[in-house]
């Protein structure tokens, strides 16, 4: 077994290595995912099942399906939904979570380590987003990504807006449920304020029983759509026999702009929170990384948007984004350990507490019950890059983002979009564009994507096509990328002119 087993990480490593001389391709050829689709077992087959031993299943992963998965993880320039790729210390530990195979859900100080070390993980993530002292974030724990911390928030807020107009000593939601909580605290509805929220905001919004149709849309202006209008917020929270949660986008998904401008605008809207008695969420997915770029005039417009985000009452974060873990990797968030155990405890089941601690079973503050020890790779990258590495992989990919957002504003055949009341110093990480053929446009993501040496996100802003640039992956080489993005743009535009 041994032997197997060295066999074939030296294989997996060798599929996966990445020649200097050649960069590697962002998506399979047509024939590898032909080739990978007519391997795949057949019910027709009469050996259906019956399997096939440890080295023909390695032959056939590694011959047949894994040259046709995409090169998310091998190219800085895969560009398209924001997932980074996996720093190498995380893969180390990821393998070494799958050797291990930790349950991670009970606390079991005398048994393993691995929830001391994800708690570590979650106070050293607080350190590095200065979201202030570790007691202020009492709720804390790993999620599957973005949706489910986003689910969480929700949730908790759900939990808390409501239990605010209860009687006192009153059971909450996740007694009573939502109609039952809802009757004795005179609430007729809850409501989400946002400002061009997430999708999986809607769709957190009907998981916890709220509706898709409960998120309100407060746009600034039309020049400024991702900006919430805090005048229509307060005009909303007056409303009699509506409870509301207040979600932020730290980073929109198409412009990668903040909801807010700054800590002024978050101060003001802290105060109308306590106020009328509402829950502030922020949807930090990636954005919130802003916070932990290098201290340099070059990012002091990021981090100024960035700032108060610790005003908030929950937090979303994915470290499998811009931290550059392994995918399905998320974090939350939240004031108070006693709202997350409200949503999340699980009712007489002494035998999941742990004993007493200081460090809660994840169980009981999360959604599952059962999962991967994925603090494990989030802790490696903390401890391995540290404050000033990470800033220094950040700030390679804002970089990057904002000379392809100059290349597009200085070039006669794209235009850059949300771009009307911004400068090139307001580009995160994501870039919008379009080109200005509408021919052109129809197949324009179609066509970076073909080439296979650049990959790009296609999207709508304002009812037309666009391309979204997400870029998040710790292989970012500003100078090189950039020089083949400006190339492979004017291409496409000359070849599309020359017919």
């Amino acid at each position: 077994m041994a032997d197997f087993m060295e066999e074939a990480y030296r294989r997996i490593r060798s599929s996966v290595s990445v020649s200097s001389a050649e960069p590697a391709s962002t998506l399979p050829k047509l024939e590898q995912l032909d080739a990978a689709r007519t391997s795949l077992p057949k019910l027709s087959d009469g050996n259906y099942l019956n399997g096939t031993g440890q080295q023909k299943t390695l032959d056939h992963l590694l011959n047949d399906i894994a040259p046709a998965l995409n090169g998310q993880n091998l190219s800085g320039r895969y560009h398209g939904f924001v997932t980074g790729s996996t720093l190498p210390i995380a893969e180390v530990a990821d393998n070494i979570v799958s050797a291990y195979d930790q349950n991670v859900q009970v606390h079991l100080p005398t048994q393993t380590i691995a929830t001391e070390v994800e708690d570590a993980a979650l106070k050293m993530l607080i350190g590095l987003l200065e979201l202030g002292d570790v007691a202020d974030w009492e709720g804390r724990t790993f999620t599957t990504g973005a949706t489910a911390s986003n689910i969480l928030g929700l949730a908790c807020g759900r939990e808390a807006v409501i239990q605010a107009r209860l009687p006192k000593g009153a059971d909450g939601v996740g007694e009573l449920g939502l109609l039952g909580a809802c009757a004795q605290a005179g609430i007729r509805d809850v409501q989400v304020l946002t400002s061009m929220g997430h999708s999986s905001l809607s769709k957190a919004a009907s998981i916890v029983g709220l509706g898709r149709k409960s998120v309100k849309e407060l746009p600034h202006s039309d020049h400024e759509p991702w900006r919430l209008d805090l005048h229509a917020v307060e005009r909303e929270l007056k409303r009699q026999g509506i409870a509301s949660i207040i979600a932020l986008s730290a980073g929109e998904v198409n412009t990668g702009r903040f909801a807010l401008t700054g800590v002024e605008e978050m101060q003001k809207l802290r105060d109308l929170a306590d106020r009328y008695g509402a829950w502030i969420h922020v949807d930090g997915a990636f954005g919130i990384f802003a916070r932990a770029l290098p201290v340099d005039p070059e990012f002091s417009r990021l981090k100024a948007y960035a700032a108060g985000l610790e005003l908030a009452d929950s937090i979303t974060v994915d470290g499998h984004k811009l931290l550059n873990v392994p995918y399905d990797n998320g974090i939350f968030f939240t004031r108070k350990a006693s709202v997350l155990t409200s949503v999340c405890q699980n009712p007489n089941a002494a035998y999941l507490s742990g004993g007493a601690s200081d460090i809660q079973s994840p169980l009981n503050v999360g959604i599952e019950n059962s999962r991967r020890f994925r603090a494990l790779p989030v802790y490696a990258v903390l401890l391995s890059e540290g404050r000033e590495g990470i800033a220094h992989m950040l700030a390679r990919m804002v970089r990057l983002a904002r000379g392809i957002a100059q290349a597009i504003k200085d070039s006669p055949d794209y235009v850059l979009l949300a771009s009307e009341a911004a400068s090139i110093e307001d580009t995160h990480i994501i870039v919008l564009f379009r080109a200005k053929d509408e021919r052109l446009n129809d197949v324009l993501v179609e066509t970076i994507n073909s080439g296979g040496l650049w990959y790009v996100g296609g999207t709508k802003w304002k009812g037309q096509k666009a391309v979204r640039v997400a870029v998040a992956s710790w292989r970012v080489n500003v100078e090189e990328d950039l020089a083949a993005v400006k190339q492979y743009l004017a291409s496409i535009a000359q070849q599309h002119k020359s017919g």
